[in-house]
């Protein structure tokens, strides 16, 4: 099917990690409202599969539901298979899953470590690399690594955390210099605080240790952003859906950040 203006992403399979909720949600309606067809990968069954028949009732787009382990190479490696098999090569992977546990780097352990980089960084590696053979034999390609404003800056409690976006900010980088002249873009989207179940977490943790209220807890959170406000997971969602177009076709290796002024590298 041909794509059109009002959807420029017919015809393209999309992957979306952690797609059940959240940001990954809002990615794959705002993917889905411009026509392509989507995979949504996660844990949960029932998140999945509840987001799924929403997005495909709503935007009667073709809309499947993977479960997966993203931390686990095979687990990821045999949904996304599945996941070619029954809608087609992948145009289009979003690396979105993550976890951001929060303590004290004395307390911080190498279990946590672990659990920390195989999810929000070797998720991502894992992705890229089942998706990116189809990729570059189609000579076409969109990845869409989500990072956060904790990849290019220091924020303190969360060093696990950091480090991992850190360095999906760096395999971001180098992954675009090897696929540059191969019609193929890597970027990463770096979301300030955004109003979703991680952040909700956030403040009930902050509440719970100081006990301040919840709207003490979020100036406290939103306190470095100039609009003094949350990130909405549909602002991050139109900036994925912008590097997914035809429009963006020049931009690769780049860290958007969509955090109200609260960073300008």
């Amino acid at each position: 099917m041909a794509a059109s203006n009002q959807q420029p992403l017919a015809g393209r399979h999309a992957v979306v990690t952690g797609g059940g909720r959240g940001i990954g949600a809002a990615i794959a309606t705002s993917l889905a409202a411009r026509g392509a067809t989507l995979s949504l990968l996660g844990r949960t069954a029932a998140t999945l599969e509840a987001t799924a028949r929403r997005i495909a009732d709503e935007h009667r787009t073709t809309v499947g539901a993977e479960v997966a382990d993203i931390g686990d190479e095979a687990s990821l490696s045999t949904a996304i298979a599945r996941c070619v098999a029954e809608r087609g090569p992948v145009a289009i992977l979003v690396n979105n899953a993550g976890i951001a546990p929060s303590a004290p780097f004395l307390k911080s352990d190498a279990k946590l470590w672990r659990e920390v980089l195989d999810v929000d960084l070797m998720g991502a590696v894992h992705a890229a690399r089942a998706v990116l053979p189809g990729m570059l034999g189609a000579g076409s390609g969109r990845i869409v690594n989500i990072a956060s404003t904790a990849g290019l800056t220091g924020m303190a409690y969360v060093t696990a955390y950091c480090a991992a976006k850190h360095a999906l900010v760096g395999f971001t980088r180098a992954l675009a210099m090897e696929t540059a002249r191969k019609g193929i873009t890597v970027n990463a989207v770096c979301p300030g605080y955004t109003e979703t179940d991680i952040v909700g977490d956030a403040l009930a943790n902050i509440t719970g240790k100081t006990g301040r209220s919840r709207d003490e807890a979020l100036k406290s959170l939103v306190a470095h952003n100039p609009q003094a406000r949350l990130i909405q997971p549909e602002e991050v969602a139109e900036t994925v859906a912008w590097l997914c177009s035809d429009a963006a076709a020049s931009v690769t290796g780049q860290s958007i950040v969509v955090a109200g002024g609260e960073l300008m590298p």
